[in-house]
C-alpha cells in the first residue's frame, strides 16, 4: 500500500471512530458540506448536506465497549479524487451481555481539495439488503 493510500486508510478510519463517538467537530471537519450519500437509514433516498447525519450525532456515542474494524480496504486514487471501499465490522455488547458483530459495507470517496482530503460522497448497504 503506497503512503496516499495509507492516508487516505487511516483518514477513514479517523472517520469512523468520530460517529462511534459521535464526535461531531471531527466528522465536521473531515467530511465536504455537500456531502452526499445513499445509506439504509435514508430508505432508498439521496441525502445531501450534513444536516441528516448531524441528527444521528445527537443521540450520542456508541455504547461501550466497542470496536470498528475496516476489513480488506482497497484504495483506488485517480488524481485528486480517491475511492476507498471495505466491509466495516462494528463489534458491540448486546443488551444480553453477549458480544455481537454487524457488518457493513461501504464505499467512501474522499477529494483533495486546497491539498487536504474531504470526504465527498458515501454508499453504506447491509449485506443481502
Amino acid at each position: 500500500m503506497t503512503e496516499a493510500e495509507k492516508e487516505l486508510v487511516e483518514l477513514n478510519r479517523k472517520l469512523l471512530e468520530s460517529i462511534a463517538k459521535a464526535d461531531w467537530a471531527t466528522y465536521a471537519k473531515l467530511c465536504d458540506a455537500a456531502l452526499t450519500c445513499f445509506e439504509p437509514e435514508a430508505l432508498g433516498n439521496l441525502v445531501e448536506g450534513m444536516a441528516f447525519h448531524e441528527f444521528y450525532f445527537k443521540l450520542g456515542a456508541a455504547k461501550e465497549p466497542f470496536n470498528t474494524e475496516l476489513a480488506s480496504p482497497h484504495v483506488r486514487i485517480m488524481g485528486d479524487v480517491a475511492v476507498v471501499c471495505y466491509v466495516r465490522l462494528n463489534q458491540r455488547v448486546g443488551a444480553d451481555g453477549s458480544p455481537t458483530v454487524r457488518t457493513v459495507e461501504e464505499t467512501r470517496v474522499w477529494q483533495k481539495k486546497g491539498g487536504q482530503w474531504k470526504h465527498v460522497h458515501f454508499h453504506r448497504s447491509l449485506p443481502g439488503k
